[in-house]
C-alpha cells in the first residue's frame, strides 16, 4: 500500500481501509451530484479530531489520578468495547486471522508499545501541565511523517516540503537554544505516534481488530498493574464513584473516536482529512493558553509561528500536488 506522508492520524487509524480520492455519491437522479455522504464523512471526521483536541479537559477531571492507571484502564475499557462491537459485528475473525500471522503480531506488539508510550506521555503532560507541549507535538507529526517517507522509503521531497521541514527544524533550534532543553514531550509524541503510523501501514489489518489486538497485547500488564495497586494501596480512586465512572468512559471516548475517523476515512479524500487534523493541536493549544492558563514565552510563540508557516507550506504543496495528479488521470 502506497504511504502517505503528512496525514498524521490517517496513518495510524484507517490501516487498510478504503479511502477514496473521490468523495463517494450517494443515489440520487442521474447527472446530479448528492453530497449527504460527504457531509457525514467531514462530520464524522471533524468529531474525531475534537475529541483528540478536547482530550486534555477530559483528563484534568482526573487530576489526581496517576497516568499510568489513567492509561491502564483506558487499555481494558477500550479492550472490552472494541471486543464487544467487533463480535456483534462478527469481525473477530479478522483477529484471529491478524494473530495467526507471525509478521502481523511482530509488528502490532510493536506499535502497541509506541501507542502506550503515547498514551502514558500525553496524560503526563496534561497533568504536569505542559499541553502547549501536546499542542507542538501534533503540529509536528505531519512533518515527522514526511521524515518517516524519506527515511524509509526513499521517498525524493521537492523544494516546498523541503523549506517546511527546513522551518520546523529551526523552530526546534530556536526553542532548544532559547529555553536550554529540548522539547522532549513534543518530539516523543509526534515520533511515537509517526512510527506507530508507519509501522501499521506495513501490516494488512484494519483499523479497529489493529486497535482490538493492540489492547489485547497492552492488557496482562494493565491487569497485573491493577492487581498490584490493589493489593498494596487499596481501591484508591475506585472508591470514588464519580472518578470511576470517567476511567470506564475512557474506553468510549477512545474508541468512539477511532471508529468515527475509520467512517470518516474511507469517505473523505486524504487531503480533506491532512487538513482537518490541524483541529486537534488547535485545541490543544487554545485549551493550554486560554481555560489552563499556561504561559508562552515570546521564544516558544515564535517556534509555533514557524511550525504554523512550515504547515501552512506544506498543506498548499500537498493540495497543488494532488491538482497536478487529478490532471495526469484525466489525460
Amino acid at each position: 500500500m502506497r504511504w502517505k506522508p503528512g496525514v498524521g492520524i490517517v496513518m495510524v487509524c484507517k490501516q487498510q481501509e478504503v479511502i477514496m480520492e473521490q468523495p463517494v455519491p450517494v443515489s440520487g437522479s442521474k447527472g446530479q451530484r448528492a453530497f449527504p455522504v460527504v457531509s457525514s464523512g467531514s462530520l464524522a471526521a471533524i468529531a474525531a479530531y475534537s475529541i483528540w483536541g478536547l482530550f486534555p479537559l477530559f483528563f484534568r477531571l482526573l487530576d489526581g489520578v496517576s497516568p499510568a492507571l489513567i492509561v491502564v484502564h483506558r487499555v481494558i475499557w477500550s479492550l472490552v468495547l472494541v471486543g464487544l462491537l467487533l463480535w456483534a459485528r462478527g469481525r473477530l475473525g479478522e483477529v484471529g486471522a491478524a494473530l495467526s500471522n507471525r509478521r502481523t503480531l511482530k509488528v502490532l506488539l510493536l506499535s502497541s508499545a509506541l501507542l502506550a508510550v503515547n498514551w502514558l506521555v500525553f496524560i503526563w503532560a496534561v497533568a504536569i501541565h505542559r499541553v502547549v507541549d501536546t499542542s507542538l507535538g501534533y503540529f509536528l507529526n505531519p512533518l515527522v511523517n514526511i521524515c518517516l517517507g524519506m527515511l524509509f522509503l526513499r521517498e525524493r521531497q521537492n523544494p516546498w516540503q523541503w523549506l517546511a521541514i527546513g522551518l520546523a527544524v529551526l523552530a526546534l533550534v530556536v526553542q532548544t537554544v532559547a529555553l536550554g532543553e529540548l522539547p522532549v514531550i513534543s518530539l516523543t509524541l509526534a515520533l511515537a505516534f509517526g512510527f506507530y503510523g508507519y509501522l501499521r501501514k506495513t501490516v494488512h489489518v484494519d483499523s479497529a481488530p489493529g486497535f482490538l489486538i493492540e489492547t489485547i497485547v497492552m492488557a496482562p500488564l494493565a491487569l497485573a498493574y491493577l492487581a498490584w495497586l490493589f493489593l498494596t494501596q487499596g481501591p484508591g480512586p475506585h472508591a470514588d464513584p464519580f472518578l470511576m465512572g470517567l476511567l470506564v468512559l475512557t474506553g468510549p471516548i477512545t474508541a468512539g473516536a477511532l471508529l468515527m475517523f475509520a467512517f470518516a476515512a474511507r469517505r473523505l479524500r486524504l487531503t480533506t482529512l491532512g487538513m482537518i487534523q490541524y483541529i486537534a493541536p488547535t485545541l490543544q493549544f487554545v485549551t493550554a493558553i486560554w481555560v489552563f492558563g499556561e504561559t508562552l514565552s515570546p521564544v516558544r510563540l515564535a517556534s509555533f509561528v514557524l511550525i504554523w508557516i512550515s504547515l501552512v507550506i506544506y498543506s498548499l504543496d500537498s493540495i497543488a500536488r494532488q491538482k497536478q495528479e487529478k490532471r495526469k488521470t484525466h489525460v
